[in-house]
């Protein structure tokens, strides 16, 4: 299965500017090295993620930037072009939403007029700020954490957490899960993305049991990985091969 980006003039147009704003102060190969250094957490110490790890240098922030966010923004795509919410989204909300590409990638394919993105950590709120700006999303990201996020659940609400379930304590994680359910209930979408690999997530067939309990489905998704040329050349010369964009999600909507 192959990626259509919505409206890619402005995804282009968010990928070229993502150079400039990140390219500044490193060199290519530089951001390699960092991108080699943060795909170790994803790897081999997620336990360390919920400690802010992956946005703890500047190295790190500019690698997150520029190499996952256009592939979670790609692969978010390629899963909301699958699933058919049966309201239509007027507004989005991205619980978690790092530099905001997951919720500008429903923002864009449900032409959402409004995108209200939440994070815990300072630099992702600026750069989610910064991405709405870039892709013309009418959108804000505060800073706050998500155990303190007030959800007002309606039709015509998309929430999304994407790639942040797993980075949360599980003491949270446990208190996010019946919200997101009871935000259906009232009529929300609510879309969880995650990262394929099931022994990075003990706590996902509770998950998929208690979504598939209210009429929703629990997929996984593997498209083809053209990258964008950077991304391409960042993968290289952090020594990655994506051959897929993987990844897994839960859906009610």
């Amino acid at each position: 299965m192959e990626i259509v980006p919505p409206h890619p003039g402005q995804v282009e147009v968010w990928l070229a500017a993502l150079d400039r704003r990140h390219l500044k102060e490193f060199r290519t190969a530089e951001v390699g090295r960092a991108l080699r250094a943060l795909s170790s957490y994803y790897v081999e110490r997620r336990a360390r993620l919920a400690e802010g790890a992956a946005l703890e240098t500047a190295g790190k922030r500019a690698a997150f930037a520029l190499f996952y966010a256009p592939l979670h923004l790609l692969t978010a795509a390629g899963i909301l072009s699958a699933l058919a919410p049966r309201e239509p989204i007027r507004e989005v909300v991205d619980l978690g939403c790092g530099t905001g590409a997951v919720g500008a990638a429903w923002g864009l394919h449900a032409s959402a007029p409004r995108v209200t993105g939440f994070d815990r950590h300072p630099w992702a709120v600026a750069e989610a700020n910064w991405t709405y700006g870039i892709l013309g999303l009418r959108g804000r990201a505060l800073r706050q954490d998500l155990s303190k996020v007030r959800l007002d659940p309606a039709p015509g609400l998309g929430i999304v957490a994407g790639y942040t379930i797993n980075e949360l304590s599980d003491a949270l994680r446990a208190a996010t899960l019946p919200r997101l359910i009871e935000c259906h209930a009232k009529g929300a979408a609510v879309l969880v993305i995650e990262p394929i690999a099931r022994r990075m997530a003990p706590w996902w067939k509770e998950w998929e049991e208690s979504f598939t309990g209210v009429g929703g489905r629990a997929d996984e998704w593997r498209f083809t990985a053209t990258l964008p040329p950077r991304q391409r050349e960042l993968a290289r010369s952090a020594g990655l091969n994506p051959r897929e964009l993987t990844a897994r999600s839960l859906f009610a909507g």
